[in-house]
């Protein structure tokens, strides 16, 4: 039986990869989700492991190939037995294959006598494939129940929990507060009362292994090696920490530095400053200006989060890749804020949440993409893609950063649907129970400095989107009305657009009819 392996779903907004690095060669015998190749996009790095356990009979996409989401890479014949594939690539391969083996070899004994079970990494979500161990909730030693929270991961994207998949003790801890695990990694080991000591003591036995790895002969396998490519994520890594390839023992086919490699030199401390030729690889940054020796000792310097991290490089991404315009304007919020208080009870008692002014907006944003369809575009290459839907991106901030949960298809929903999706979604933000799919998908956003009291700002796009409405603190002021001067509650709203695919006169025209119908909502109904 032959199982195919396909390109997997490479992130929003992704369609192609490059094939990048090959781990293994045709005939090679290979175990199940054993890294079979790296891709490269133009966001990630993807790894691709092996859905079956069994022998490589065809690779389809050679290295620097170009290939789509679902695209055939290779082929698997699989093998009877599950254990049966791994062993005749140790034999072959010792060199290669060690690492690998004993990676998949590591569960074996915690289940085995003592009744150990292995704590380990869970998905991520869709192209994230590591997470740093923010915080532990329990120590080695502890009792704890079956789904207790054992500890919380970070990724550039959400924070994720991870519960006991037992009742037992937790024996020992793998991966510390700080470090960094990939998807599917181990993190912890559990073990029923009665076996705590059995399961550390196998844990004692297995785990220096990676450190004995033998790191004398590095520059006689770097030499070796020739022309062999390392791995793309090994050599952005290396760069990052300052390590030249003779510093790092590769444990890839002919001597490639894989990147599990260079994370264990780092841990071992092999720090050295870059040639010039990996130097250019980060970002260049402006150096600090001095500062006084007083001054000095009352800063405190913190690391930032991933979630941090992520949104400083996608706002800077969106400033320097899209041609960003802002257009205002004003509303007066007298017919909203009557509406609602008129309603506010009754629409409490029957669908049982709060009239509040974000439905409002919602739905007045929906009316105003419908005819100024551009706003709700994006562009792909030479090509504009017209969504012929809404999926109204929230902007939520929480204690750990900016996030925007996606009210999908908003346009086909009620006042009442949308104010309780909205509700749901802040709160799971709030959390940091929000999933991948939560994120993804916008097709245009909504972001609500006005909670915290702006009067006025410049929103910055959420690519790939052409357009994020703000909107901003409602104020007493005094406005011309019929000739006379009256005050009314009003509000500044912010567009800021693609000037690439919108132009000045699409903006003007989305923002006066979203003013119009926030100052008379029965256009809404009537469809005007």
């Amino acid at each position: 039986m032959s199982t195919e392996v396909r390109v997997p779903t490479l992130g929003e907004s992704v369609t192609e990869a490059t094939v990048a690095t090959w781990f293994k060669k045709k005939g090679d015998s290979v175990a199940v989700d054993e890294m079979l190749c790296e891709l490269e996009t133009d966001k990630v790095t993807v790894e691709v492991p092996s859905p079956a356990a069994g022998v490589l009979t065809e690779i389809v996409a050679a290295e620097g190939d170009t290939v789509g989401v679902d695209a055939l890479l290779a082929a698997i014949a699989e093998s009877g037995e599950k254990g049966a594939s791994p062993a005749p690539a140790a034999a072959e391969k010792p060199a290669d294959s060690a690492p690998k083996a004993k990676a998949d070899a590591a569960p074996a004994p915690s289940g085995g006598a003592g009744g150990s079970i292995d704590v380990m990494v869970p998905t991520l979500g869709e192209s994230v494939t590591e997470a740093t161990v923010s915080s532990w909730f329990k120590k080695p030693g502890d009792q704890v129940a079956q789904d207790e929270m054992l500890c919380e991961l970070e990724t550039d994207k959400v924070s994720v929990e991870v519960p006991a998949p037992a009742a037992g003790i937790l024996s020992e801890i793998l991966a510390a507060e700080g470090s960094t695990v990939e998807a599917g990694g181990k993190l912890a080991i559990l073990t029923g009362a009665d076996g705590a000591a059995a399961a550390a003591s196998t844990a004692g036995q297995t785990a220096p292994a990676p450190a004995a790895q033998p790191t004398g002969t590095a520059s006689n396998d770097a030499t070796a090696r020739g022309d062999v490519e390392d791995a793309p994520s090994a050599r952005k890594l290396m760069a990052e920490h300052g390590l030249s390839p003779e510093q790092v023992q590769g444990s890839g086919r002919d001597g490639r530095i894989m990147k599990e490699d260079v994370q264990r030199a780092v841990s071992e401390g092999a720090r050295k400053p870059a040639p010039a030729a990996s130097a250019p690889a980060p970002a260049p940054q402006a150096p600090r200006a001095p500062v006084a020796a007083e001054d000095s000792a009352r800063e405190e310097r913190v690391k930032m989060t991933r979630l941090r991290q992520t949104i400083a490089r996608r706002l800077k991404d969106s400033q320097n890749t899209a041609a960003m315009l802002t257009t205002y304007n004003e509303v007066d919020m007298t017919s909203v804020m009557e509406l609602r208080n008129e309603y506010k009870d009754l629409f409490l008692k029957k669908h049982g949440v709060k009239l509040g002014f974000m439905s409002f907006f919602v739905k007045a944003c929906v009316h105003a993409l419908a005819e100024v369809p551009d706003v709700n575009a994006e562009i792909d290459g030479n090509e504009v893609i017209y969504k012929n839907y809404v999926h109204m991106g929230v902007a939520v901030g929480t204690p750990n950063g900016l996030v925007v949960p996606v009210v999908r298809n908003a346009d086909q929903m009620s006042f009442a649907a949308i104010e309780k999706k909205i509700a749901e979604l802040g709160v799971r933000a709030r959390d940091g129970k929000l999933s991948m799919a939560e994120m993804q998908g916008g097709s245009f956003t909504i972001s609500n400095g006005g909670v915290y009291g702006s009067l006025m700002s410049s929103p910055i796009l959420n690519p790939p989107q052409s357009g994020i409405l703000g909107m901003h603190k409602i104020q007493d002021r005094p406005v011309a009305l019929g000739g006379q001067v009256v005050i009314r509650p009003m509000m500044y709203l912010a567009l800021s657009y693609d000037h690439r695919i919108v132009d000045g006169k699409g903006a003007v025209t989305f923002l006066v009819r979203v003013k119009e119908a926030l100052e008379d909502p029965r256009r809404l109904l009537m469809d005007l």
